[in-house]
Parts: C-alpha cells; sequence; structure tokens
C-alpha cells in the first residue's frame, strides 16, 4: 500500500473527525485497517500491559444495530446543554465553528450505521474499573493506541472520528457483539474512505492562550 506523502507534522495536523465526508458507498479494504491497527499496537499503555482489544465491525445487521444505538444517542446529546452546537454560543468567531460542529454530528448520528468498518477499541480489565481517581490511567493505556489507528489510517486514505457518545448504551452494544464482562469500550471510530481531495488544519486558540509556565 502507498502512504499519502505527508510529514509528521502535517499527518498530525490534518488527521480531523471526519462524519460527513465519510464515503459510505466504497467498500473498505480489510487489510488497510489491520495495518493500520498494526500501527496501532506500538502505541504506550501503562506497565506495558497492552490490555487492548479491538473489534472491528463489518456485519452490516451489527453495524446498523450498532447505529440504531448512535443515533438514539446522538438525539440526546444534541438536545443537551454540552451540545457541540451549544459552545461558544456568545463568541461570533467560534459560534459559527460549533454549529457547523453540531451539523457534523447530528449527520453521523444518521449515517453511523451506513459507515464500511466500525472500530470499538477495548480494555480487558480482569479486576473490573477501578475507582474513579485513577481513570485517567486505565483509559490512558487505551488512547494512545486508538489515536495512532487514526493517523494511519489517514496516511492509508481513510478517514476517521473519534465518538465515545454509543457508550450511553455500553451494555447493549455489549450485549450485540457478545463481550465479555471484563471487556470494557473506550471509543467508537466509524472508518471509510472519503470524499474530496484532503484535509486541512483546524483553527485553534494560540497557544499563549493555554501555555503555562511552571505554574498557572
Amino acid at each position: 500500500m502507498t502512504l499519502l506523502p505527508l510529514t509528521a507534522d502535517e499527518l498530525l495536523t490534518t488527521t480531523r473527525s471526519v462524519r460527513k465526508r465519510l464515503d459510505l458507498e466504497r467498500p473498505v479494504d480489510l487489510a488497510l485497517v489491520r495495518e493500520a491497527l498494526t500501527v496501532a499496537l506500538q502505541a504506550p499503555s501503562g506497565s506495558n500491559a497492552q490490555g487492548w482489544h479491538f473489534l472491528v465491525v463489518t456485519d452490516p445487521e451489527r453495524r446498523a444495530a450498532i447505529g440504531e444505538y448512535y443515533r438514539l444517542a446522538v438525539e440526546a446529546y444534541l438536545d443537551s446543554e454540552r451540545s457541540a452546537a451549544r459552545l461558544h454560543a456568545d463568541d461570533p468567531l467560534r459560534a459559527p465553528v460549533q454549529q457547523r460542529v453540531g451539523d457534523s454530528v447530528a449527520h453521523l448520528g444518521r449515517t453511523m450505521g451506513q459507515v464500511p468498518v466500525l472500530v470499538i477499541p477495548c480494555l480487558r480489565l480482569p479486576g473490573g474499573l477501578p475507582a474513579s481517581g485513577t481513570q485517567a490511567a486505565v483509559w490512558g493505556s487505551l488512547h494512545p493506541a486508538a489515536w495512532s489507528y487514526m493517523l494511519a489510517a489517514r496516511l492509508r486514505g481513510l478517514g476517521t472520528a473519534w465518538t465515545t457518545l454509543h457508550l450511553a448504551y455500553e451494555m447493549e452494544v455489549a450485549a450485540l457483539l457478545e463481550l465479555p464482562a471484563d471487556v470494557h469500550q473506550g471509543a467508537l471510530i466509524p472508518t471509510a474512505h472519503y470524499v474530496g481531495e484532503t484535509f486541512r488544519p483546524a483553527p485553534r486558540q494560540p497557544l499563549e492562550q493555554v501555555l503555562h509556565l511552571d505554574r498557572w
């Protein structure tokens, strides 16, 4: 497979959450997904435990069922005060961007079940989830690998999006996919080819607004 000719900085700044531009009709060669996941396995994990597992869902009925749970979760999310579309509503510069994000979330809510490949990164935790105070350490052993997968997929001409909204129905999805009781889902990553040519860096706050040296 020929990789896109991106520098490391280009890859990191143009790997976007792709929602509206996912190609719902073009099949995805699972060899590309396997390659990207193989790269992801090089990510760090706490104590080098490597407790991650990756569910790759291509079955149309299971994708549709996950998509329905996701649609319900998206509708509840968009009606809530934490909706992306409602953030920074009083900021004339950021409000239009947030509205576009909300629109794209709504679109993915309608189409998730049609995306050719759904990847669900999971952690196997035989002792169960620990107390809330240590959640960062737990998910810090999964999220780097999931992000590495998204970067590797981008290099292979695939678009992805990071979302966790389906976790409102985590137990239902776990039953659908026959997950063991000690396996916990960390995200849902739709994966497909994308329409259009490429992606650009997104507008962000200036570094000086969020950088703190030595103290707050």
